[in-house]
């Protein structure tokens, strides 16, 4: 292997350490200051199919790491309501007028209520920063919307994160 292999091989290990770092902390903080039972980064790694690549855990049982969405569920209507920043605050699934198949959805991941927020890259839609309370409902304050909108902006506006 050359050196200027070995140089790009190098040079992008230190990229992705440096973007799984700053997913991992992001995900920690947020689920502390938010005191929730799971916070998690859904990545998109073709046009609306995406899966969970990090999540920070109240307890094991709330592992939904790996897990995809129902495709039929999230479609080019709601990428578009993301891609303009679209924030989306559920306090209780149940009473929510949502999608029968999303309300199924949120239910096999034990998820009472929900709070998204798209990461937006130059490129577009990155993923999306999700928390999920699951004991019990919850009403979102603004200051909750807010720390998800700045935590997702500080992901999309990374370099590591930005350039990929």
């Amino acid at each position: 292997m050359s050196d200027w292999s070995l140089r790009q091989v190098a040079d992008r290990l230190a990229k992705t350490l440096n973007q799984d770092l700053l997913i991992r902390q992001t995900t920690l903080e947020l689920r502390e200051i938010l005191n929730v039972n799971r916070i998690l980064l859904y990545y998109f790694y073709s046009p609306w199919k995406g899966q969970v690549t990090f999540e920070s855990v109240s307890a094991p049982q709330f592992s939904i790491i790996g897990q995809s969405g129902p495709d039929q569920c999230f479609g080019d209507e709601y990428a578009a309501l993301y891609l303009q920043g679209r924030v989306r605050a559920i306090s209780n699934i149940e009473t929510e007028p949502i999608n029968e198949c999303h309300r199924e959805f949120l239910r096999t991941l034990q998820v009472k209520a929900n709070l998204v927020v798209p990461v937006l890259s130059p490129i577009g839609l990155w993923g999306l920063l999700v928390a999920h309370h699951c004991e019990d409902t919850r009403l979102w304050s603004l200051d909750d919307i807010k720390r998800m909108k700045n935590a997702a902006e500080t992901l999309g506006t990374a370099a590591t994160i930005r350039d990929s």
